[in-house]
């Protein structure tokens, strides 16, 4: 039998920011098995199908009305500048009939920076906790008190409605969807045709000092790259500073303000992805796998996984370690089983 993608739905509403309505074609379209079959298939709509205006002066000419929210097992929100969500806290109606159908149905749904404020006009936001973009964060709050935001982070997934901040952390919680149905490698390697970063915390901060070294000689970028390739040895503070061949003091203020973490959180997080992606993919036991990623015992892995994402190594390696999709097992596209 063929493998069937799970089917992903677009809205496009009025004032569509460009990039985001981008990002989901993008990124789950560079997800595929280890024989490039597509994991995913993405098409768009529009209310009554008709064309919209993007933000960045071009219309979108759809391929679907609303209708096709009624066949998909994912509905993606791309964020939007203007419009009633923003201004008056309304949606149409039969966007709002359209979204609610679809939650009632279980599929699941996810916004894009401000797709949130169409997710809230329509009553799915309601006693959850969100997220935006952080320079929108009054508006919203004003429109919609209803709605737990939380402007300090990249993306929540809150189950069945996911919500992201803006612009590249629409990236994120497609790679991150994609790692929770389909594992690490898969999302590693989508993240590697999209030429960006395999995976950022969702709870990581939204607004970092500077993003982007000045200059690869001047920043951390190269000390972080020799620090990933250490992760099974103990590594301090004053040794990742030798490196980059500056004073402890410089080298934190430099580190945070390129990273938006400290040292010694950046390097927890990053024993504990590799932690993750070794009981994904291996079978290593879960001790071999507390030392190759820099815990030193099961113990330590135990607690940090449990205090990051909730879980034990071996249930965390239950739940995320999939068999690869086969041709005589087709992957059913629905949000229940994705």
């Amino acid at each position: 039998m063929t493998l069937v993608p799970h089917r992903i739905g677009v809205l496009a509403l009025d004032g569509v920011v460009g990039l985001d309505l981008g990002t989901p074609a993008q990124v789950f379209g560079a997800a595929c098995t280890a024989d490039r079959q597509p994991l995913y298939t993405v098409d768009t709509c529009t209310p009554g199908g008709h064309p919209v205006r993007s933000s960045s002066g071009f219309r979108v000419l759809p391929d679907h009305g609303l209708d096709l929210l009624t066949t998909v097992a994912t509905v993606v929100v791309p964020g939007l500048h203007g419009g009633p969500p923003m201004t008056d806290g309304t949606v149409h109606p039969a966007v709002t009939v359209a979204l609610r159908q679809a939650h009632d149905r279980g599929v699941r749904i996810m916004s894009i920076c401000t797709g949130a404020f169409a997710l809230a006009a329509a009553g799915l936001l309601d006693g959850h906790r969100a997220t935006t973009h952080w320079a929108h964060v009054e508006p919203f709050r004003r429109l919609y008190p209803q709605v737990d935001l939380d402007p300090d982070v990249l993306f929540i997934d809150s189950g069945q409605v996911l919500t992201s901040a803006g612009v590249a952390a629409g990236i994120d919680l497609c790679l991150h969807v994609i790692r929770s149905d389909h594992g690490s490698e898969v999302a590693n390697r989508a993240a590697r045709r999209c030429v960006v970063p395999p995976w950022r915390d969702g709870g990581q901060a939204q607004y970092i000092e500077r993003p982007v070294p000045r200059s690869p000689a001047s920043g951390t970028a190269a000390t972080r790259e020799w620090a990933r390739q250490q992760l099974h040895e103990p590594v301090t503070l004053r040794e990742l500073a030798a490196h980059a061949r500056m004073s402890v003091r410089t080298f934190t203020r430099h580190f945070r303000s390129e990273t938006g973490l400290s040292p010694a959180q950046w390097l927890l997080q990053q024993r504990t992805d590799h932690a993750r992606l070794l009981l994904e993919t291996t079978d290593l036991t879960v001790d071999q796998v507390a030392r190759r990623a820099g815990f030193g015992t099961t113990a330590a892995l135990r607690q940090h996984l449990h205090t990051r994402i909730g879980v034990s190594p071996s249930t965390y390696r239950r739940t995320f370690r999939r068999p690869p999709p086969s041709v005589d097992h087709p992957v059913v596209g629905s949000a229940t089983t994705a």
